[in-house]
Formats: C-alpha cells, sequence, structure tokens
C-alpha cells in the first residue's frame, strides 16, 4: 500500500467566504476521496481503504471546518480522523 499527502497550503481565504465556506471544504473532501481512489484504483478495491488525517489549529473556524471536511469525506466513502489541535508536523507523521 502505497501512502500520499495533500496539504492544503495553497487553499487560502477568509473563513466562512469562498473558498473556505463550509460547502466548498465539503466538495474538497469529496473531490479527495475521489481523486486518491481513481488514481489509485488498483492498490483500493474500494473507497472505504482511502484515510483522511486531519489536525486543525485553535481558530474558532477549525472546528466548522474539519467538520465539513469530514462530512464530505465521508460522503464520498473514505475513512476520516481527526487528529484535533496538533502541530502541523504532527500530520505529516
Amino acid at each position: 500500500m502505497s501512502r500520499k499527502s495533500f496539504g492544503t497550503d495553497g487553499v487560502r481565504g477568509k473563513a466562512g467566504q469562498s473558498p473556505l465556506d463550509a460547502t466548498t471544504i465539503t466538495r474538497l473532501g469529496a473531490a479527495l476521496v475521489r481523486s486518491f481512489f481513481a488514481a489509485h484504483e488498483r492498490e483500493h478495491h474500494d473507497r472505504h481503504q482511502i484515510s483522511v488525517v486531519c489536525g486543525r489549529d485553535t481558530r474558532e473556524s477549525g472546528v466548522w471546518m474539519e467538520e465539513a471536511l469530514a462530512r464530505g469525506v465521508i460522503a464520498a466513502g473514505g475513512r476520516f480522523t481527526s487528529l484535533g489541535v496538533v502541530p502541523t508536523p504532527a500530520v505529516a507523521y
């Protein structure tokens, strides 16, 4: 099984406004699962093998943003694991 990483360093904006609104973040979560599954169908027999791990910082918006991302991942058939509030390097680890 291979591991691939995706970071949201390129997704920037004001929380609650596009592209950081709940609808777009939910769609991003679903797109991640679909994209990883399509790229690795030979390794993964179903989308439940696609796991997304999420860490967040202490900003108030982090809670609803994480929930929106989880909704999209789960709706697309992936697994979602929240690390809660952790330093960025902890997510990569």
